[in-house]
């Protein structure tokens, strides 16, 4: 028996020995769906040793964090060596590989626990441990030996002719963070660089943590009988987030009205950090930091951006005057004494319209969708497409940060284990609600050992547990978040680059969203969804007129939803650009007027709240333009045979293989077979939003 095959069947036994203890009576769940559909049962064995958080033994208590932290950085002082001493070729770029994956190890890992763990004293030492290398990754990127070394490499034209594609463009990537970060100038200004880095650190984690600060306000400022919509606090009530889905007109206000209040302290930070990150661009020289950030991306400048956000406007302009036409109307119909249309109303609206014209309610589609079911739908999918299976292990004690943590190893049927996927789906206090993909060990091919290393990733969600009576049951919603997270985990797990540097999602950020948003297009087709899909106490499968009029559905007020986000991301791209004469909330209602449409509502700064100012600054445009990708792949590739493996292994092949080893446009030209303009990417968005005529005669029929 092969060692590949050896594998799948120990694999296959563990997970075999999980279904026996969690197998339940309503369904018959196979090991994958068994997992998910179930509370885990935990081993009782009192010799069994703390193995530490991800199996880092030095993780088995908060102080191993400074532990694991100064191993590092011990570490890193010997690469550092290496690479600045042995003579310019491959393994020079090998040791700055090595480099980077030590320090990543514990920065990643370090940087999911500060955010997930539901231990202060874990978060804490994780977080200092980010302050920490984050400040030694600053000072490596302004060393001048190191980077005096990988410029001997490059601007040696025999070197670099011998080197493989991969291997250069690595390098030239290495060397770009080298001249963004002002290795080129003299060692006063160098300085200023790293203390314009340091100081943007600090800056990032104060505004993330103040954008999800609820807000409050005393109690007598709103009426009893709409206090019982917020959380209390003494006198006070707390105000958390928009309340988007009320369906009362003055709950919606109130939110909106008091969540989005400017806080003067946030607002001072929001316009340091933007001052910081446009004085640091224009000191390693840029023009401004939204040219800085764009280098390297599919969309390159911010220019090209704009004119792809002004011209999707265009397109869509008479369907958003439309849309919102329809709210209005609707809003009058719900609400005759106040009809006018405000920023409050879009989300909630749109939705009444769209339960209004295909009955859409997620109730009915849940007790299809159990939380099992649709882990064993991926399972399928991902058999189908890639070989791979998906199968549940036993974590070891200490390994995982919560007992409701899920651990899946990710296996192809003839290379053998690629990976493993930590599941962390469901909600506790604390941990924060953002669906999100976290590296926490990028693949690589160790040439010392020629074996790879394996990545590993966690996905977080916030579902609701299961129950004695029933599985943890997902909205359609829910559902299609589960399998764009999923995306991003098997774009790390499929990817097999030669350098953790540019491994799975370390890629433009233009890019790195695409393979998550295809995912999408596969959670709505019925011929995948019926591989799966059935009642959790019946067994009946989900009836594909309900799945129809689920698609059709997202099309209504469609061009509005794009619309906005076409206005934050101009927002965006507004606030990294060239400093303007104006406050970042003047900017703001400028935009809302010119983008969107919907007035701005005077002593509100919902900038305060874009959280993605912070991972995605001056790149928020990217869930359009890789929606537009996603959109032209599904249709060129995909629409025929959602199934066919020949076309997953190309997939493969052309896009996830890379990760950010090959120029983000090229991987897009190597999937369509050609090269795709800016306004082939704002049509694919527009026909999105055209009706399938097909699907209306088919369910008119049934």
């Amino acid at each position: 028996m092969s060692a590949c095959k050896q594998l799948v069947l120990l694999v296959q036994q563990r997970s075999d020995c999980v279904w026996r203890h969690v197998r339940r009576s309503v369904t018959t769940w196979y090991p994958v769906g068994a997992a998910f559909n179930s509370k885990p049962h935990r081993r009782l064995d009192h010799f069994e040793r703390n193995v530490g958080l991800f199996g880092v033994p030095e993780l088995s208590c908060p102080s191993g964090f400074q532990l694991a932290t100064q191993a590092a950085l011990r570490n890193t002082e010997l690469l550092v060596d290496k690479a600045c001493f042995c003579p310019p070729g491959p393994e020079t770029v090998e040791s700055f590989d090595q480099l980077s994956d030590g320090l990543c190890k514990v920065a990643d890992l370090a940087d999911f626990v500060k955010v997930a763990h539901p231990d202060p004293a874990f978060r804490e030492a994780a977080e200092r441990t980010c302050i920490e290398i984050g400040t030694v990754v600053e000072k490596l990127n302004t060393n001048v030996k190191l980077c005096k070394s990988l410029k001997e490499l490059l601007d040696d034209p025999k070197i670099v002719a011998q080197l493989d594609p991969d291997t250069r463009r690595v390098a030239e990537l290495f060397m770009f963070d080298f001249e963004i970060s002002g290795i080129h100038l003299d060692e006063t200004l160098r300085k200023e660089a790293v203390k314009l880095h340091v100081k943007l650190l600090d800056l990032n984690n104060e505004f993330l943590a103040g954008s999800h600060m609820p807000n409050r306000i005393a109690k007598s400022a709103i009426p009893e009988h709409l206090q019982l919509h917020f959380a209390k606090e003494g006198s006070f009530i707390q105000v958390g987030g928009l309340h988007a889905d009320s369906p009362d007109d003055l709950v919606r206000e109130i939110a909106y009205r008091i969540y989005l209040y400017p806080n003067g302290d946030l607002m001072n930070c929001l316009e340091e950090l933007l001052k910081c990150r446009y004085k640091l661009a224009k000191l390693v020289g840029y023009e401004s930091y939204g040219h800085r950030a764009l280098k390297g991306t599919m969309a390159k400048t911010p220019e090209t951006v704009m004119s792809f956000l002004q011209l999707l406007t265009e397109k869509l302009s008479d369907r958003t005057s439309k849309d919102f036409k329809m709210m209005r109307g609707m809003k009058k119909k719900l609400n005759p004494r106040n009809a006018e249309l405000m920023p409050w109303d879009h989300p909630y609206l749109s939705g009444v319209l769209r339960a209004e014209r295909f009955n859409i309610e997620p109730s009915l589609y849940s007790p299809y969708l159990s939380l099992g079911a649709c882990m064993e739908g991926l399972n399928i999918l991902f058999s189908q497409l890639y070989g791979v299976s998906l199968m549940s292990e036993h974590p070891s004690l200490g390994e995982v940060w919560s007992e409701d943590v899920r651990k899946l190893a990710v296996v192809h049927e003839t290379e053998g284990l690629l990976g493993y996927i930590y599941c962390d789906f469901f909600h506790r206090a604390d941990k924060p609600h953002q669906d999100c993909h976290f590296t926490i060990r990028g693949g690589r091919l160790c040439q010392d050992t020629n074996q790879y290393q394996l990545p590993v990733v966690v996905l977080m969600l916030s579902l609701p547990h299961p129950s004695k009576s029933a599985p943890t049951l997902l909205t359609p919603g829910m559902m299609e978040n589960l399998f764009h997270e999923m995306g991003h985990a098997m774009h790390s797990m499929l990817g097999r680059t030669r350098y953790q540097h540019v491994t799975g999602t370390r890629c433009a950020t233009d890019f790195a969203e695409v393979p998550s948003i295809l995912m999408e297009y596969f959670a709505t087709d019925y011929r995948v969804i019926s591989q799966f899909a059935r009642h959790y106490q019946t067994g009946q499968l989900l009836p594909e007129n309900m799945i129809n009029r689920l698609c059709e559905s997202k099309k209504v007020c469609g061009a509005a939803d794009i619309q906005l986000q076409i206005f934050y991301a101009v927002l965006d791209q507004i606030y990294h650009g060239k400093p303007q004469n104006s406050s970042t909330t003047e900017i703001l209602k400028e935009m809302q007027q010119k983008f969107y449409g919907l007035p701005y509502t005077p002593n509100t700064a919902w900038q305060l709240r874009f959280s993605h100012l912070i991972g995605y600054g001056a790149k928020y445009y990217s869930y359009l333009m890789s929606r537009a990708v996603a959109s032209m792949v599904w249709k060129q590739c995909f629409v025929q045979d959602p199934l066919n493996r020949d076309m997953g292994e190309r997939y493969r092949r052309e896009m996830l293989a890379h990760g950010g080893a090959k120029e983000p446009m090229l991987m897009v030209e190597g999937m369509l077979q050609r090269r795709p303009t800016m306004k082939d990417f704002v049509d694919a968005l527009v026909s999105e939003l055209n009706p399938n005529f097909e699907t209306f005669i088919h369910d008119s029929e049934s």
